[in-house]
């Protein structure tokens, strides 16, 4: 544009030089040179003319592909426009998708974390411990070494609760309380005898009877010795839930 300005102002310096040279030679002043440099001059200017026309037609032919170049562009930008768009909305969500899997990776790192140290492996005992354990438990128990007693049958269920002598080792626990006369936990200790064993729940059945007696619930000890005599028949526990039975029911007369 600025070329454009300066040729155009150099044209129309020459065409105001041509009209002074004819102004000459209207009043008849002019000269031979004068008029050679008008012609000359008039040449010039026809050049200027043509290339004038000559870079007007170019530059419309390159404003031409300039606004078709400018149109090829606005077209693929509104082509591109939706794909942009859902580029993004997918990288959000990809985004978001990290970011969760980040949060359940640090929550997992903190439960693990929070997990206790695997336990040492349990050593199987030696056979014929057991029986030796509750051996040794029953003597102190006989020793009338009664809270020993207690501790040694603890260790034993500790150690081989899914022993055959589980539930009686649980028996003798609560016949130490009973014969100090702690009836309320002797009764507590005698139901435990129910989870560990069968064998020995008719005994426990006749303590938990004389234990509701002697803490002066005489309807839960009979309803318990009527049970042992319904369920254990021929067993020695529902002989002597019937003297009991028999006994008390005399009293009361």
């Amino acid at each position: 544009m600025v070329f454009a300005r300066v040729l155009r102002s150099a044209r129309m310096n020459r065409a105001l030089g041509v009209v002074a040279v004819m102004a000459v030679i209207a009043t008849g002043c002019a000269s031979r040179g004068t008029v050679k440099r008008l012609a000359s001059e008039v040449s010039r200017l026809r050049a200027d003319v043509t290339d004038t026309r000559a870079a007007q037609e170019a530059a419309g032919t390159e404003i031409g592909r300039a606004q078709a170049d400018i149109e090829a562009l606005d077209a693929r930008t509104r082509e591109l426009g939706p794909r942009v768009r859902a580029t993004a909305e997918e990288v959000a969500r990809l985004a978001e998708q990290m970011r969760a899997a980040d949060e359940a990776i640090r929550r997992t790192r903190a439960a693990l974390d929070a997990l206790p140290p695997p336990a040492a492996p349990v050593r199987e005992p030696r056979a014929g411990s057991a029986e030796v354990a509750y051996a040794a438990a029953l003597a102190t128990f006989r020793a009338r070494e009664h809270g020993q007693a207690v501790l040694d049958f603890l260790d034993f269920i500790a150690k081989y609760r899914r022993h055959a002598l589980a539930g009686n080792a649980q028996y003798w626990i609560g016949e130490a309380y009973y014969v100090q006369r702690d009836y309320r936990q002797a009764l507590l200790e005698f139901q435990k005898v129910f989870e560990l064993g069968a064998a020995k729940i008719p005994d426990a059945l006749v303590k938990v009877g004389l234990c509701y007696w002697s803490l002066r619930d005489p309807t839960r000890a009979r309803q318990t010795w009527q049970r042992v005599v319904r369920e254990y028949p021929g067993t020695e526990a529902a002989r002597v839930a019937r003297t009991q039975l028999r006994t008390r029911a005399a009293r009361a007369r």
